[in-house]
């Protein structure tokens, strides 16, 4: 047994993986109520409660899943990228973790017209700097928020290391020093992912110290180089055997793909959850403009359209009815406003009637400024029903214009597969992404995909299976196809 950790933004999951059967034994979700929002445009993370967060939740799963100890084998760690923590030579917390909802970097600096961002892009060498990166760099970013730190002289005091927030897990539950693996490291804006290192040349001109930052890793080897297991006072509040193997982390898009897909060569994955991904594993780094192009376990990497229009978007939407009913009307709307505003889009004819939107609410990557829009409004569109149904065909929409870029490169693909709660829960949005992309969605039997992935790659890690393409051919399956 292998249990997967995944350090989501709202919740904290765990899953434990029975290798032999390819069935997940227990799985469990609390919510991460450790994020701070200090002022508008911030978003920060107590380290310290994070840490209490996930011994509730490993304990929870090693519990009630009725999991015996003795067969458990490792622990993946997964979870939300860019976002940087601090921690001293002791491994402990030295401030408040910075996550990737964090908008500080697009403020102007003092006395100029440029946010920080701006001038970050500038002094690292402009665009044609990040080609190598696999994205340009954006607000959230390790990379930008440690330039506002440095320009704001708010640097922690050396010695410190400036990792991700599931690195900080790892070496939480280990003590060993923080490593990176590169499918975090280049969700940073400052790794290079062609030659698998941090970009030295690029810090120098940033001003950025090369000590803050940690070494490369390798996802799902142990940490500390198996001589850092799970720590004897950790393991017995969670009920685990002291010394248990604990894998480096890698990014929750990447282990969202290795928990998704079972034939990650030919498949072409649409992944909804608070924001939207499509993404195709290749065996070349390929720069796409308006593409991302990530490092992904065993050498490969993976091409990535990366939107902002997912689950978030539909829940703008909601929010507006809500406002609608409370403030017209005086009324309280329905706790299953999500299930009733699908029920309505479900009524109306593909194509909306004419309505068209781009839901590009808080911009995209490569226009933050951009925003959203409904178009071809008419006497007969302007329902609630419609314009729930063409954001989800916006949505859709969004995914297909991606797909279209990475076509040259990825030539056909199939199967095509959807996951995330985005399609697992709202069965009209697969069914309209399988129209717009002309193929059936195949969706995974196993939920959890990012933690199942973080479980897949410890038990690659520890020997389990001699590949990732292994592993995954031999335990994932698609219980049902949408169309």
């Amino acid at each position: 047994m292998y249990i997967g950790l995944d350090i989501g933004t709202t919740t904290l999951s765990a899953v434990v993986l029975d290798t032999a059967s390819g069935a997940l034994l227990a799985h469990t979700t609390t919510p991460n109520q450790a994020g701070i929002f200090p002022a508008s445009g911030r978003a920060e993370l107590s380290v310290e409660r994070l840490q209490s967060l996930t011994v509730e939740c490993l304990a929870h799963i090693v519990a009630e899943g009725g999991v015996d100890p003795a067969k458990v084998r490792g622990i993946g760690v997964t979870g939300q990228q860019h976002g940087v923590a601090f921690l001293n030579a002791d491994g402990a917390p030295v401030r408040t973790a910075i996550t990737w909802q964090d908008l500080r970097t697009q403020d102007a600096m003092p006395g100029s017209r440029q946010s920080y961002l701006q001038r970050f892009i500038e002094e690292a060498g402009g665009v044609e700097a990040f080609r190598r990166m696999g994205c340009l760099p954006a607000a959230g970013f390790l990379g930008t928020t440690l330039f506002w730190l440095h320009k704001n002289n708010a640097l922690p005091t050396p010695p410190v290391t400036a990792c991700f927030i599931p690195d900080a897990v790892v070496t939480f539950l280990t003590g060993a020093p923080p490593a990176s693996d590169p499918t975090l490291a280049a969700s940073s804006g400052l790794f290079d992912v062609v030659a698998n290192r941090w970009n030295w040349e690029m810090l120098e001109r940033l001003g950025l110290p090369a000590a803050l930052f940690p070494p490369v890793g390798v996802a799902g080897e142990a940490s500390g180089g198996g001589m850092n297991g799970l720590r004897p006072e950790i393991a017995g509040q969670i009920g685990l055997p002291a010394g248990l193997p604990v894998g480096i982390a890698l990014g929750d898009n990447q282990a969202s793909f290795i928990g998704s897909v079972a034939d990650p060569a030919h498949s072409l994955l649409l992944n909804v959850g608070t924001g939207g991904q499509i993404s195709a594993r290749t065996d070349k780094f390929h720069f796409i403009p308006g593409l991302e192009n990530r490092p992904f376990p065993g050498g490969h990497y993976l091409l990535i359209g990366g939107g902002l229009f997912g689950g978030r978007s539909y829940a703008y939407l909601l929010n507006f009815f809500q406002q609608a009913g409370k403030q017209l009307f005086d009324g309280a709307t329905a706790d299953d406003l999500y299930t009733r505003m699908t029920e309505l889009a479900a009524t109306v004819t593909p194509g909306s009637d004419g309505l068209v939107c781009a839901p590009f609410f808080t911009g995209s990557r490569m226009d933050p400024n951009l925003r959203a829009s409904f178009a071809g409004l008419s006497p007969d569109n302007f329902t609630p029903a419609h314009f729930a149904r063409a954001l989800l065909e916006g949505m859709a929409e969004g995914f297909y214009r991606f797909g279209e870029q990475m076509a040259p490169v990825i030539g056909p693909r199939s199967p095509l597969v959807g996951a995330g709660n985005g399609v697992r829960r709202n069965r009209l949005l697969a069914g309209i992404l399988a129209e717009r992309f002309a193929a059936p969605i195949h969706i995974p039997a196993l939920a959890e995909e990012a933690a199942l992935g973080a479980a897949i790659v410890a038990a690659v890690g520890q020997g389990e299976f001699a590949t990732l393409d292994e592993a995954t051919a031999r335990l994932l399956r698609y219980e049902e196809v949408a169309e």
